[in-house]
């Protein structure tokens, strides 16, 4: 299996500035392969394949030398990505889907990660070291945890803030944990961020968006009146904040999501989760519950219980969530509710309980079937 280490990286002053020309012409190498595909199409109806646009790099170099400055295998990768683009561009229309996203060309400084599809060529650690094709002198790592398996791929990542990462995807043996015919069912809400159908206690919502929310409408009107005021170094600085800002949130979040996921696996050999889809239900919503629905990231939390699973040996399934908040866990009656009744009392059998652990039941009774012959 798969498993990416995520390490944060020092670069001097000159290992910077080299780093940012190779991100500039990755970013034109990605938006003029992009713009032969659209020209291709669009004057001879001819769809060029992923081996048609690489064989252009070696006929670009000639003409522009600054190509040389990136390892050929980087950009090899990038005709990899547009190709990629195209594929989901496809599948999307194939769907049906209602923005069908047309892959779009890179501006200025939006071009922020380079890949090493080939560990050990153009890239590879020499202790706490990090040794990169192209580059003066050897790149500081913070290996805050060692290395496991066999490392694949690179990518060097670039954040809004200003600070790299160096990702390695490796190759490595799953190590499941000790068997248990624990089992539960998780009903994620924004009231609690989850509820369980044993006795275990919910999960409070951290609220991480909210609880910057302040700091947030402060720094951006202070961006917005500089932009005003045309006082350029005031608002790069501002907008710099702004990032650091949602830096920390996502961070949290994140941090969040890792550590709950963690105790459930540990915890369950079968976990049921609702297979939902936030942004849907973020657009059906009001402006205030959507921003709820999008800070809360139960996407975010399943699907790093799904990975994590797959390491440890545990069982994960996602159901239809139709109706399991409105189904009687006991006569499996349907009992209508809105959004302010945190009650389930059912008219049929007299059932009366918190209406996310009667949901949280009927999300584990629906994962059970499904594992019925």
């Amino acid at each position: 299996m798969r498993k990416a280490f995520k390490y944060r990286i020092y670069l001097t002053k000159g290992q910077q500035r080299i780093l940012e020309q190779q991100l500039e012409e990755c970013r034109w190498v990605y938006n003029k392969l992009l713009a032969e595909r659209k020209r291709a199409y669009e004057e001879r109806g001819e769809s060029l394949r992923k081996y048609d646009t690489l064989n252009l790099l070696p006929i670009w170099k000639l003409t522009r030398p600054s190509m040389k400055l990136v390892h050929s295998q980087v950009l090899q990768n990038i005709g990899i990505r547009v190709d990629l683009a195209f594929q989901a561009f496809f599948r999307r229309v194939k769907e049906g889907a209602a923005e069908v996203g047309f892959p779009r060309f890179k501006g200025f400084g939006r071009y922020d990660s380079v890949t090493y599809p080939q560990y050990g060529n153009g890239v590879r650690l020499e202790g706490a070291r990090l040794i990169l094709s192209k580059m003066v002198g050897a790149v500081a790592i913070v290996l805050h945890r060692p290395v496991e398996g066999t490392p694949k791929t690179v990518t060097l990542t670039r954040s809004r803030t200003g600070k790299w990462f160096a990702c390695f995807s490796c190759e490595t043996e799953a190590e499941p944990l000790p068997l248990t015919t624990a089992r539960v069912g998780v009903d994620v809400g924004l009231a609690s961020f989850a509820t369980f159908s044993d006795d275990t206690p919910p999960i409070p919502n951290p609220r991480f968006y909210r609880r910057d929310e302040a700091d947030l409408k402060r720094v951006q009107q202070r961006k917005d009146a500089a932009k005003l005021a045309q006082d350029w170094p005031e608002n790069a600085k501002q907008k710099g904040i702004l990032a650091k800002i949602h830096e920390r949130i996502a961070n949290r979040r994140s941090d969040f999501a890792h550590k709950e996921s963690r105790k459930l696996i540990n915890a369950y050999g079968l976990i049921v989760c609702e297979d939902l889809a936030p942004q849907e239900m973020g657009a059906k919503s009001s402006r205030g519950m959507r921003k709820s629905i999008l800070d809360v990231a139960w996407s975010m939390f399943i699907c790093m219980t799904v990975a994590k699973a797959e390491e440890a040996g545990r069982q994960v399934i996602l159901v239809n969530p139709r109706n399991t908040t409105k189904m009687c866990s006991h006569c499996g009656k349907l009992v209508v509710k809105t959004l302010r009744d945190r009650t389930h009392s059912c008219p049929y059998c007299g059932l009366v309980m918190d209406r996310d652990k009667n949901a949280a039941i009927n999300i584990l009774q629906r994962g059970l079937q499904t594992l019925r012959p």
